[in-house]
């Protein structure tokens, strides 16, 4: 199962071209520290992987808001979560590509 959901969409309201924000269940994390910690992690792993994407919106002359939404059920290390966010990412610049191609 991927334990990281991404609800995405284009605008043009958002100041910068990739904004980004995250989310954890309190339903299935009770702890405070469980979830500030997992969202930690992602928005490092983001911060660290974001910079293609974000040159690819700038050429395209796009923005992007992004919610990355962890749904896994145990607390993960940071490698999964590294791993997950470079597959989301590629995933979102990969669909980015085939709007600039089906625009112009």
């Amino acid at each position: 199962m991927f334990p990281l959901r991404v609800l995405y969409r284009f605008t043009e309201k958002s100041i910068a071209p990739l904004q980004g924000g995250f989310a954890v269940s309190g339903k299935t994390f009770k702890k405070a520290v469980d979830r500030n910690r997992i969202k930690r992690v992602m928005r490092e792993a983001y911060r660290l992987q974001k910079n293609e994407l974000q040159e690819n919106l700038e050429n395209a002359a796009k923005k992007l808001s992004v919610f990355f939404i962890y749904t896994g059920n145990e607390l993960p290390g940071y490698e999964v979560i590294h791993e997950k966010m470079k597959n989301s990412l590629k995933r979102l610049n990969k669909i980015l590509n085939e709007n600039n191609t089906q625009d112009t």
